[in-house]
């Protein structure tokens, strides 16, 4: 048994949350949300407890840990919504390609969030608006059901961004309202409508942007390791574009798979 002088293994990955993303990915970059005819367009983010170390390249938001890490060393204090800026500000500065304010969001505000993004709001690069919860049963609800499968980080030298379809328009728009759809699921405890939700995110990423799955950097065959797990539970999504993790909720038990922690204070 571990002693009170033991290490603890935020002594090696550092005492800071991670975050993942269960539907809407992308609708935090202003290249989509602008040509969302139906805003906003939401995401859906969950606060994880750093309890064990999370894969580098898998979206996780673990670029913006390093930096937030290099930046305060810990949690910080203060109001949340600030630090988000201070740290979306601090990362992005100079970058071609910026890091959704997801990324922020998901690691400094706990609990499970719906994040609204509208481009008339400050040419949508933080949400306009924010909802919460850190409801005990809600939160015990999705620890209980949501499995994660590690498959495999991005590679070096990929970019999802090569082949691009936003002028599709209605897809973007189906896409909006995966966010908004999972965070409702997961208020009313439900399963299959999540992962109805989950799956719909991916299919909007196939059409919108199909380097989400496939690049000449990329040997995995993802999309049908993607579609095998959505045909035999609810739904399933990748943490990331390029792979990373893949999301499946179920009260069965995934082989392979471990749950989360969720971070609610």
């Amino acid at each position: 048994m571990a002693s009170d002088r033991s290490p603890k293994i935020t002594d090696v990955i550092g005492d800071f949350p991670y975050r993942i993303t269960l539907a809407g990915g992308w609708m935090d970059q202003p290249f989509c949300s602008r040509r969302n005819p139906e805003p906003p367009g939401s995401v859906c983010v969950v606060g994880i407890q750093p309890n064990f170390f999370w894969m580098e390249r898998s979206g996780v938001a673990t670029g913006t840990r390093n930096v937030a890490l290099k930046l305060w060393g810990r949690l910080p204090d203060g109001d949340p919504l600030q630090r988000v800026e201070e740290l979306y500000w601090t990362e992005n500065a100079g970058h071609k390609y910026p890091s959704g304010s997801q990324d922020m969001i998901g690691l400094l505000v706990p609990g499970i969030s719906r994040l609204d993004y509208d481009y008339a709001h400050r040419e949508g690069v933080f949400p306009r608006e924010i909802e919460t919860t850190t409801d005990a049963e809600t939160v015990t609800w999705l620890e209980s059901i949501l499995n994660i499968l590690p498959i495999a980080s991005r590679p070096v030298g990929y970019s999802p961004l090569d082949e691009e379809h936003l002028d599709r328009v209605d897809w973007i728009a189906r896409l909006a309202r995966t966010g908004r759809h999972a965070f409702d699921a997961i208020c009313h405890h439900d399963e299959e409508a999540l992962g109805e939700a989950m799956t719909e995110t991916m299919r909007c990423w196939e059409v919108l942007l199909p380097g989400n799955f496939t690049h000449p950097t990329i040997t995995l065959d993802l999309l049908g390791i993607l579609k095998y797990y959505q045909a035999r539970y609810p739904g399933a999504c990748y943490s990331s574009c390029g792979g990373g993790y893949i999301y499946i909720p179920s009260r069965e038990p995934v082989p392979g798979a471990f749950r989360i922690q969720v971070r609610t204070a």
